[in-house]
């Protein structure tokens, strides 16, 4: 008689399953289908754009992989409607990874308290928040990266949890294609958000971890072999690519310097003061502090372009017309190892001079992401698109673009249907218990990393315990949200929101997966009062 309520249930779950991802659907195409454009959409679009009308596919300062995504859409359908459609199907395909994923973490219990039909409808909650939360729709809509990454994001968490369950949990022999599928899911990611370095990094442990095990030679050189033609299959074209591209080389060396402009400042001002041995002359170096302290000064400002944590404008030192890095640019006759040197130079002795001042620099950016309400999330009522479109018509319009969206018509119409959408583009409504979910979701990110941590700790020396290994599954997906934020605030600003948004399915995976760590404590704790569950 216990099958048939549990026969019902199943049914009821794919029902509701159907029925999630049609709504799901229905939100996403029921928006407008022109993509978003932002400032950067022209050096992922533009060697598309190049190549299709009749030029070569040249780098322009980003990986090859997503404007390489952009060619294949464009050259297959002559729509630019077609990077939205492909991008919302492959965030519906994240929300199915999310559900598959959450249903095979199941086994990393032997005897768990919550009984399979909770469990799953448990993971179809946070199904349910990822596919209708409104900020991955509107992401999904951007010419932009982050627009697939969640579905590679979801693609890797699912062969990572996989792989974990079947290795080390499971005890089933080495399994080389999920091993490959770790790997190569993991430098996809890097290839397209450059920022997820740090999370891939996290991603690779459980593959390095299982080369422990002794046996499986045969396996584990499969394994070996395969990871390292994917490898060279995504690296080399990138390499072959970029190797002529300038701006590539000289991108990060800038952005590190003006990003710590105000550590960097001071240090040249000990230098000064000190008579150090440096490599530049004394007086240019001279200008260059005093050029450098009143550009601080002019964008410390409140407005647009200001940082709070870091008290000025990062984009004004660097995007300006008159700029302090256009200054050091003629300064150094446009000498691209020159000025990529120099920046190196300061920011690599900024960091032994002055150590404290830039580890407090990474404290603060870190403390955005780390506070009361997980930026994560976005709960907001409503969602406009009006204002995002218009960005898109400025940004295109803007500098030489418009002599090259002439010459390929798709592109000539989509500025056309993006013009109009600037001034009439429906909005993106949450309702209220979706709005309360995220809200909830984004207060109880830190209770929930604690009590994760706690269980975690003390179930380190004792896998085996009955909740060993689903805290250290927790504890490891919590990792992506350190290894990503850490990245961030070495290298840039948590304050730009795409850095702490396009974590929101790391995000959810790992409090619901704390959430059921909670209950089965709970639940064996109230069985065995006088025993750890842990």
């Amino acid at each position: 008689m216990r099958r048939r309520p549990l026969q019902i249930f199943s049914l009821l779950y794919w029902m509701a399953v159907v029925g999630l991802f049609a709504l799901a659907a229905w939100q996403r195409f029921s928006l407008p289908l022109d993509p978003i454009a932002d400032p950067d959409t022209w050096s992922y679009l533009a060697p598309a754009l190049q190549k299709l009308t009749g030029s070569d596919f040249v780098h322009q300062g980003r990986n090859f992989i997503y404007p390489g995504f952009l060619f294949c859409l464009l050259r297959l359908f002559g729509d630019f409607r077609a990077i939205t459609v492909a991008q919302h199907l492959l965030g519906l395909a994240a929300g199915g990874l999310l559900l598959m994923t959450w249903r095979r973490a199941y086994a990393v219990l032997k005897a768990p308290r919550l009984k399979p039909w909770r469990h799953n409808a448990l993971g179809l909650g946070a199904a349910a928040i990822f596919l209708l939360a409104g900020d991955p729709i509107r992401t999904e809509m951007q010419i932009r990266p982050e627009g697939v990454c969640a579905f590679f994001l979801s693609l890797n968490l699912w062969f990572v949890v996989q792989f974990i369950v079947g290795t080390f949990v499971e005890k089933k022999p080495f399994s080389p294609r999920l091993g490959v599928g770790v790997v190569l899911t993991a430098l996809l990611l890097a290839s397209l958000k450059p920022s997820f370095i740090f999370l891939v990094a996290i991603s690779l442990l459980p593959v390095g971890v299982s080369f422990l095990r002794p046996g499986f030679s045969s396996q584990k050189s499969w394994l070996a072999g395969s990871a390292a033609a994917g490898a060279l299959l995504i690296l080399l074209p990138e390499y072959l690519l970029s190797r002529h591209d300038d701006f590539a080389r000289i991108f990060l060396p800038t952005t590190l310097f003006v990003i710590h402009a105000d550590v960097i400042r001071d240090q040249m001002a000990d230098d000064l003061k000190l008579g150090a041995e440096i490599p530049y002359s004394r007086e240019w170096l001279s200008r260059v502090q005093a050029e450098l302290t009143e550009e601080i000064t002019k964008s410390a400002v409140p407005g647009s372009e200001y940082y709070p944590s870091l008290g000025f404008s990062p984009d004004h030192l660097m995007y300006r017309e008159a700029s302090i890095a256009s200054r050091l640019d003629q300064d150094l006759q446009s000498d691209t190892a020159a000025l990529t040197g120099f920046y190196r130079f300061y920011y690599w002795r900024t960091w032994r001079h002055r150590p404290l001042a830039m580890a407090k620099k990474v404290v603060r950016q870190m403390a955005l992401f780390y506070a009361p309400l997980c930026p994560a999330y976005d709960p907001s009522k409503v969602m406009l698109l009006t204002d995002k479109y218009r960005l898109g018509v400025a940004s295109l319009n803007s500098y030489a673009y418009p002599g090259v969206w002439q010459k390929y018509r798709p592109a000539v119409e989509f500025m056309s249907r993006t013009d109009s959408l600037a001034h009439d583009a429906p909005s993106i409504a949450q309702p209220k218990v979706l709005r309360r979910a995220l809200s909830f979701l984004a207060r109880a990110y830190l209770p929930l990393l604690f009590v994760t941590l706690v269980l975690a700790v003390a179930a380190f020396f004792h896998l085996g315990r009955p909740l060993g290994w689903l805290a250290a599954l927790t504890l490891f997906v919590f990792s992506y949200n350190a290894a990503a934020c850490f990245e961030v605030a070495i290298i840039h600003s948590l304050e730009v929101v795409r850095y702490t948004l396009v974590q929101i399915y790391f995000t959810l995976l790992a409090e619901f997966l704390a959430l059921w760590l909670l209950v089965e404590s709970l639940f064996q704790k109230r069985e065995r009062p006088g025993i750890s569950a842990v």
